[in-house]
């Protein structure tokens, strides 16, 4: 679609667009409830000093607390889609603007409590949970005293909260950096000039015309480099954040930090690396198969993400796309496939492109709405099929969380977020591939599949290795500097993509475009969670009743269990390498397949 031809908001119709009346009927209500939200943030500090009289006084607190971060999330999310539906639109960046500014003053004015909780006797404490009146909060509160050895004074919390929407700065210059000022210029194509940009640039990397990659390549990692020792500064501040952070909590390391909200063990991390280490045979397999099927004298970097198949243009409408998924989902039953087809039909998505809106996808769900899904759909693009089919993972698992807990504990974890829709995504490609009904259509969506596993897989396994290694440098006292950074990264790029694949001299400068290492340890939950879900897949339909009852009892949890407990409950013990080894194993399966297929 040209630029031309994308749509005005007001241009797209009604039932195209999401119904955020769940929420706010209308800018105007939000406006009133942003008041009451400020009256209520005025009367928090009125109970400090009250937490420890008694269990009463304590679940007095915690209501009211709760309805405040109820009204809070609810006013948050409200803004924050409507921002999206056209970036430029000021009404909503008005919106988010001033509900950022009041949720940091709030969270100052409030930075007392936690330590205040954790000063409680501990008989007390004890005694306290023992109460009715409490029994909403047990999780809650048990979590809060987990924390006990990490939190500071209620001085030393303020402070720390005062400052904490200064901590993202060198993460918000690198997005500033690197999609506003960075000017990638135009590239040359068969049908014109052709604007290079972040999100053109894996448009690109598929291509099948190997001089217009190369091309690309070469013109996006020029920029790269002409800012390359100010993006090496800027995630070496972050970095150096992360280890601060954590020191002040009293963490022997930032990653240990990181890992201690789930209290997921660092042996889960090391294992994902020093297995997937061992299993990359049929990763280089794969570069080996592209090479041939390519038909390359050299494979380069620039090379690795050009498909072995030829794109499949099928149309598919949004309802048709619908009908799949839930045909797909059909082996999770009636009400999970009625309440995702009643969603996507009526008011939970954001369907098409418009001017102005967030690019991409994703589903946001809270505790008194329906789980919102943002989409670019577009009818001729299989993966967005995909794409739908995982963001609705995200929403149901959202729906059976909140459904099922209450507001203290609804959330789930990080670490569990990706299990949801990867397992949708593997119902999916299992359901297209036993219907495919022509060998393009198997072959495609066969490769794409091993890309989506590779990609969500293996390559961020690397990138949590590169993150590993470059906060240990720190911990070390040793500085990260462009040099060094770059000598880690193409050190790992080596490992991963074997002796098959040849390094261009600017293929390292990849460090420093990676928008996930300002968020230190989160890139390893999508490697295990794409290998919890595919045993899941596997043991959900392989199984019985009581097998789909425990995949239930895992998306209903919330924030009940950590995410590793929840996981074994639902049959999967992410504490073992045997997972992952076990998704190795789904990948290599893949390129035997592909070989077979490209055989014919």
């Amino acid at each position: 679609m040209n630029k031309a031809d994308i749509p005005l908001r007001s241009q797209i119709a009604q039932n195209d667009k999401w119904n955020l009346s769940g929420l706010f009927a209308n800018d105007a209500e939000w406006e009133k409830a942003f008041s009451e939200y400020a009256l209520r943030a005025e009367k928090l500090p009125g109970f400090k000093g009250s937490l420890g009289k008694s269990a009463g006084s304590l679940a007095e607190y915690l209501n009211f607390y709760r309805d405040f971060s109820i009204l809070e999330e609810r006013l948050a999310y409200y803004a924050d889609l409507r921002q999206c539906e056209d970036e430029g639109a000021n009404e909503a960046r008005v919106m988010t603007g001033k509900m950022t500014i009041a949720s940091a003053k709030a969270a100052a004015g409030i930075s007392w409590a936690i330590p205040e909780i954790q000063a409680i006797d501990n008989d007390k404490i004890t005694g306290f949970l023992k109460e009715e009146c409490l029994s909403e909060y047990l999780i809650y509160l048990k979590i809060i005293l987990r924390w006990k050895p990490h939190i500071l004074t209620d001085k030393e919390e303020r402070l720390i909260a005062l400052q904490n929407e200064a901590s993202g700065i060198a993460g918000d210059a690198f997005s500033v950096l690197t999609n506003v000022d960075f000017d990638f210029g135009t590239i040359d194509t068969e049908e014109g000039p052709r604007p290079l940009s972040q999100s053109t640039w894996s448009v690109f990397m598929e291509s099948e015309n190997r001089d217009l990659r190369k091309r690309a390549y070469d013109a996006f990692y020029s920029c790269y480099d002409s800012h390359k020792t100010t993006l090496a500064a800027l995630y070496g501040g972050s970095v150096k954040q992360d280890v601060i952070r954590a020191r002040i909590r009293g963490f022997a390391s930032a990653r240990e930090a990181a890992l201690f909200p789930d209290n997921v063990p660092l042996s889960v991390y090391d294992n994902l690396i020093s297995t997937i280490s061992k299993n990359l045979a049929p990763l280089h397999r794969y570069y080996a198969l592209k090479k041939r099927t390519l038909k390359l004298e050299r494979m380069c970097h620039y090379d690795v993400y050009a498909p072995v198949s030829a794109d499949v243009k099928k149309k598919t409408s949004w309802n048709e796309a619908v009908e799949l998924i839930c045909c797909a989902l059909a082996p999770l039953g009636n009400e999970y496939v009625n309440t995702l087809r009643g969603g996507l039909s009526g008011g939970w998505a954001d369907k098409y492109e418009n001017k102005g809106k967030r690019s991409g996808a994703f589903s946001a769900g809270s505790y008194t709405a329906p789980p919102y899904i943002l989409m670019n759909y577009k009818e001729d693009s299989i993966r967005d099929v995909f794409t739908l089919a995982h963001e609705g993972g995200h929403s149901m698992h959202s729906f059976y969380s909140a459904k099922s807990n209450p507001f203290s504990h609804y959330n789930y974890s990080i670490f569990e977020a990706e299990v949801a829709s990867t397992f949708n995504e593997e119902l999916l490609y299992r359901y297209l591939k036993e219907k495919s009904g022509s060998p393009e259509l198997m072959l495609y969506i066969v490769n794409k599949r091993a890309d989506d596993i590779l990609a969500t897989l293996y390559r961020q396994t690397m990138f949590a290795e590169f993150e590993k290694l470059t906060h240990e440098q720190e911990e070390r006292g040793e500085p990260l500097t462009i040099e060094t950074l770059r000598s880690v990264y193409r050190g790992l790029l080596k490992k991963y993509f074997g002796d098959g694949v040849e390094l261009e001299a600017c293929s390292d400068l990849e460090a420093l475009r990676i928008p996930h290492f300002y968020r230190a340890f989160y890139v390893y939950k999508y490697s295990t969670g794409i290998s919890a879900s595919l045993a899941l897949a596997g043991r959900v339909l392989g199984g019985g009743k009581d097998e789909r009852e425990d995949y239930f009892s895992f998306l209903s949890s919330g924030g009940s269990r950590f995410p590793i407990d929840s996981l074994k409950a639902a049959g999967v013990d992410m504490s073992e390498p045997e997972p992952v080894g076990a998704a190795c194993a789904v990948f290599s399966g893949l390129v035997d397949e592909l070989e077979r297929l490209l055989e014919k």
